[in-house]
């Protein structure tokens, strides 16, 4: 490593990302002014990568070898708030700051001056010869809009080679596309919405919150189809009439076409997007319009929260009481909970907005924490759909059906009178889980401890929990037996092949998030909402905040799923799940009714759901909760120690208990093997680490896990206030 220029008057502390704790020193070559938040190249072993500077500081003479800066990008500096959240975050959640900071910088594109791209589309001739891959291109351009050759070829899933050869024959025409185009400001006032005067006086409450230009939480607590969308609007106007940014948090699943499109009529402007399905040039926009802070508005999923905000002055995070807001892997974090210590590190103020909250943001208004408004009625319809309870006991399926004779007379109901139904069941593909009644052997996944679910539409076996696929087998893999491989339980699939039978008029639709994606998905919605389907057969997705003008009648097809688990969080999660998944129903101008499928009517949870006694329910699972002390009333941690050796993960597992440090304030269970013991050829181990709120868990766990060497292929994740137990 060669030395450092001896003219270098500075140095630069330089955090990178990677899996480092701390920033690395570089010598600051003269001529070159760094600060604070500077994106600078800097060499690292053979390799350069991308860091921000920490800290600049006079260089001491010294005898250390220290390599200079390459180079300072023209970019807007990393702002001191988004580099206390980074650190804040890193401390928090016991992760190396470098990984934290790898989260920022996924667009390093977005450093560089845009530059012109050539983009693709569509010739208007077709092509002299036409093949599957070739046909596949021009459906991806049947919307219009150019693509570089790159990313159509990955969309389409054919090599650059088919792109160039259909341009050369005229097939694909190329066009220019202009360096990133510019972000348009979008107006407080473009068509702003009549609200109700309860709608008002939540609106002016959080207007209110915002003018103060101060941090606080304020939960938003309305029923399905209360309008709570429209009020946080006018908290999004207020700030931007500030002149400030605003960042919309929805989970990945709730991002659709439709919702954006309401976004973009109310402030007169296309938001600002981020999340997984977001194209390379639109990410490399995005995150550069965050970093200027010409993006005034941005709707994202719980990543955008690493976006470097220029002027951000409020979060709103809708459905807050949502898991897929915590990241199980990598750094796991919560973004909801960032959300909020966002908002602490540069006082603005941030909305948590559910029609089921979280018993967390619930109990944080208890202690005055948060202030809270609700919206108890409907919008322009005061009735919420009417809960029944179909007693499985009582009126059970036939044999090798799943709906119960009430439910198929409800649903025939609504089709009759030219409604639309909802059949709903929080599994995909056809069945979980296909056994050989020959020998008995199920397909389990080669991977992981866990059955492969079929996938009947798709002809393949699939393994959810690593995403390995096969094709169906003809005779059983262990016997050889032919004929004799039988599913054994439903998922959306088989739902809807049953339905058909007993509706075979119905304009039926899948709703699942493995069927229908991007463009069908899209579609998909829109044609329900149309009412071009009258009959949907959906998991979760169908559950997150959509409106349905026609739809009046939901079933809820296995409601006793998740009542008996280990996850402290069981039951609030399904109470969420199927509270708004019944309140899809009457949201037109029909009422709505929703009708239950459970073996257990007498369940506190299944009694609070018919009689719409919400607030009764969280009382007693709080007290439940309290008692166990369990959060939001303690602390949990989870240590997951995995190898591709089942003996090696156990015994670290184990030498992590027998050094655990004395004291009566922490309480440490296990280790045992996780509940899915192997995934992705990883044997699994948990410890869980539970103590009192008051308890400094982040310190325990420092000063405990201080000397433990994680070696070759072993691994230890830390999971601070886990949400996934398995």
């Amino acid at each position: 490593m060669p030395d450092s220029h001896a003219t270098s008057a500075e140095v630069a502390e330089v955090l990178l990302p990677l899996a480092l704790a701390s920033a690395y020193s570089y010598g600051v070559p003269r001529g070159l002014r760094l600060s604070p938040g500077d994106y600078v190249e800097v060499p690292l072993g053979p390799r350069s990568y991308i860091g921000v500077v920490w800290e600049v500081r006079p260089a001491v003479p010294t005898n250390l070898r220290m390599r200079d800066v390459t180079r300072r990008f023209d970019a807007p500096p990393m702002p001191e708030t988004h580099r206390k959240f980074i650190s804040w975050l890193a401390d928090y959640y016991l992760e190396p700051i470098g990984n934290v900071l790898r989260m920022v910088l996924r667009v390093p594109a977005a450093l560089e001056a845009p530059r012109e791209q050539v983009a693709y589309r569509s010739g208007g001739t077709p092509p002299r010869r036409m093949t599957p891959q070739r046909q596949r291109v021009l459906e991806i351009l049947r919307d219009g809009f150019p693509l570089p050759a790159g990313e159509l070829a990955q969309a389409a899933g054919v090599g650059t080679s088919v792109i160039k050869a259909m341009a050369k024959d005229g097939a694909l025409q190329p066009v220019a596309l202009p360096a990133l185009r510019p972000f348009s400001a979008p107006d407080p006032d473009a068509e702003a919405f009549s609200l109700s005067p309860d709608q008002q006086v939540a609106a002016d409450a959080l207007k209110a919150a915002v003018r103060e230009s101060r941090h606080s939480v304020t939960l938003l607590d309305g029923v399905t189809g209360s309008g709570k969308t429209e009020v946080y609007f006018e908290a999004m106007a207020e700030t931007l009439r500030q002149g400030k940014q605003v960042l919309l948090l929805l989970p990945e699943i709730a991002l659709t076409a439709p919702f954006l499109a309401r976004v973009e009529r109310r402030f007169g402007v296309e938001p600002a997007g981020w999340h997984s399905d977001l194209r390379p040039r639109e990410r490399e926009r995005t995150w550069r319009g965050v970093a200027d802070g010409s993006a005034r508005i941005v709707v994202g999923a719980r990543s955008a929260l690493f976006l470097p905000w220029a002027n951000p002055g409020l979060i709103v995070v809708d459905e807050e009481h949502e898991g897929a807001y915590k990241q199980d892997e990598g750094v796991t974090y919560h973004a909801r909970d960032m959300a909020v210590l966002y908002g602490a590190l540069a006082r603005f103020p941030v909305v948590l907005s559910s029609a089921t909250p979280s018993l967390e943001s619930l109990v944080n208004v208890d202690r005055g924490r948060y202030a809270s408004v609700k919206l108890r009625d409907r919008h322009g319809r005061p009735e919420l759909p009417e809960i029944r309870l179909i007693d499985m006991r009582v009126a059970p399926a036939p044999s090798g059906s799943w709906l119960s004779e009430p439910l198929l007379a409800e649903v025939r109901t609504a089709l009759d009178a030219g409604e639309q139904a909802l059949l709903f069941l929080n599994r995909r593909g056809y069945a979980p889980l296909t056994l050989c009644r020959a020998c008995g052997h199920h397909l389990d996944c080669p991977n992981c401890a866990a059955s492969m679910v079929e996938h009947r539409f798709r002809r393949l076996m699939q393994c959810h929990h690593c995403g390995h696929q096969e094709p169906v087998p003809a005779a059983c893999p262990k016997c050889g037996t032919e004929g004799k491989l039988v599913p054994v339980g439903p998922g959306v699939e088989r739902l809807a092949e049953e339905a058909a039978r007993h509706f075979p008029e119905a304009r039926l639709a899948i709703l699942s998030s493995d069927i229908t994606r991007g463009v069908l998905l899209r579609d998909v919605l829109r044609d329900v909402a149309d009412g071009v389907h009258n009959l949907v057969i959906g998991t979760q997705l169908v559950a997150k905040g959509h409106h349905f003008p026609h739809l009046t009648c939901v079933g809820v097809v296995d409601a006793d799923l998740a009542l008996e688990s280990s996850d402290p969080r069981a039951g609030e999660r399904t109470w969420a799940l199927l509270a708004q998944v019944a309140g899809r129903a009457g949201r037109g101008e029909r009422p709505g009714r929703a009708f239950v499928q459970t073996h257990a009517p007498d369940h506190a949870l299944m009694r609070a759901l018919a009689s719409g006694n919400r607030d009764a329910y969280y009382e007693q699972e709080k007290i439940i909760r309290q008692n166990a002390a369990l959060p939001p009333y303690g602390r949990l941690a989870a240590l997951i120690v995995s190898d591709t050796d089942g003996p090696s993960a156990e015994r670290f597992a184990r030498s992590l208990a027998r050094n655990i440090p004395p004291t009566d304030d922490v309480q440490v269970l296990g280790p045992a093997a996780a509940p899915i013991s192997v995934v992705r050829g990883r044997h699994r181990w948990r410890l869980l680490v539970k103590a009192g709120r008051e308890v400094d868990l982040q310190a325990f766990l420092r000063l405990w896990l201080k000397d433990a060497k994680v070696k070759g292929s072993l691994g230890l994740q830390i999971d601070v206030d886990p949400y996934n137990f398995l």
